[in-house]
Formats: structure tokens, C-alpha cells, sequence
């Protein structure tokens, strides 16, 4: 069994990537994507929460009962779980190996509590933190998106203080991206991500 495992798992190295909301990151995930679209995936989670309007089961996320999910986890068949707002929400060992499978480097967009159950696994990824170039940066990104409530934009700030602190402890991450300006932080994930890039193109070279 720990043999198929192991040859499962053995695709590109997947990326972690971290930071607090406001930061960036999801511009971009999007940018390095659009440049590379056949060379990263994404590992499509799990959740207990219903289906929203549009939402595919398998495409967005793989939905399914609480017992389900807990009976896998139970089972030692995910690399991370939390719950949030009643429903759970994880990442798969069997997702992460379906993107592999296709020589993609798996992309898992994850936050901190998630970072520290991943560190207790064989994955073995690159973990990347993107972070603001201050507080007071991050406060007026969010404060400009106008979608956040007082209450709501506090919670996410202080969130963000921790996080940014949990990306200064030795050897949590091997790249921490500041987010100052867009082109420069791509720029430097771009570099970061060189390695794998070019592994996953020299076995698909028509890329």
C-alpha cells in the first residue's frame, strides 16, 4: 500500500501558498495561471456546505456529508481539514494525486491552521507566504474593496497579525513574497517557481 502511495505522490512538487486575505495572492494565482495554464492545477477540496447557484460537484468542490467526510478523515485519507462558519472543508490525499497524475504542479490555496497540518505530512511542497508590505497597506486594500462590515474588517486584520507573524518563524516558509507591487511580486513568485516549471516542461515539451 505505502508503495502505490508513494509512486502516487510522485509528480511535480505541489505549492503551498499562504497569506492573509487582502495580500494578493488570489491576483496572483490568477497571473501565473494565465501565463501557465498547463503546467499548475488546482486540487479541488471537499465541503460539507451545500452546493451555491453554478456550483459543480467535482469542478468547484467535491460536496459531501459531514459523516462522509469525518469517516475519511478518520481514515487518515486527508493531508488538511478545518471548519468554518458549521461546515467542514479539506484537501484530499486522492485530490492532490488526480492533478500529479496529469504532471501538473498542484497548486493548495490555504490558510495558516492548514500550513501546520500539511507540515506534518509527506507532501513535501514549496511553501509560498505572499504578504502585504504593512499593516496599513492591507487595511486600506481591504477598507477599498467596501464588501467588509466593521466587525468583519477587524476580524480579518487582526487574523492577518498573526499570520504575518506565523510567516517570520524559521523554516515555515521557503518563500515569503511582499506584495508591494504587483509586477515585482510575480515577478520574484515567478523565479521562486522557475525549478518546477521547467521539470514539468522538459516531460511535456510542447508547453
Amino acid at each position: 500500500m505505502r508503495d502505490s502511495n508513494t509512486k502516487a505522490m510522485a509528480g511535480p512538487r505541489p505549492v503551498v501558498f499562504s497569506g492573509p486575505s487582502g495580500a494578493g495572492k488570489s491576483t496572483l494565482l490568477k497571473k501565473l495561471m494565465k501565463e501557465y495554464e498547463n503546467v499548475f492545477g488546482f486540487s479541488v477540496s471537499h465541503t460539507t456546505r451545500k452546493p451555491r447557484p453554478g456550483e459543480e460537484n467535482g469542478k468547484d468542490y467535491h460536496f459531501v456529508t459531514r459523516e462522509a467526510m469525518q469517516a475519511a478523515i478518520n481514515n487518515g485519507e486527508f493531508i488538511e481539514n478545518a471548519e468554518f462558519s458549521g461546515n467542514m472543508y479539506g484537501t484530499s490525499k486522492a485530490a492532490v494525486q488526480a492533478v500529479q497524475a496529469k504532471n501538473l504542479i498542484c497548486i493548495l490555496d490555504i490558510d495558516m491552521q492548514g500550513v501546520k497540518n500539511i507540515k506534518k505530512t509527506d507532501l513535501n511542497p514549496i511553501y509560498i507566504s505572499i504578504q502585504p508590505p504593512s499593516m496599513e497597506t492591507l487595511e486600506k486594500r481591504l477598507r477599498d474593496r467596501k464588501t467588509e462590515s466593521e466587525e468583519s474588517l477587524q476580524k480579518r486584520l487582526n487574523a492577518a497579525k498573526v499570520d504575518i507573524e506565523f510567516s517570520k518563524e524559521p523554516g515555515v516558509f521557503d518563500v515569503i513574497v511582499i506584495n508591494d507591487s504587483l509586477e515585482d511580486a510575480y515577478e520574484r513568485l515567478r523565479q521562486a517557481l522557475l525549478g518546477e516549471i521547467s521539470k514539468v516542461k522538459k516531460v511535456n515539451p510542447s508547453l
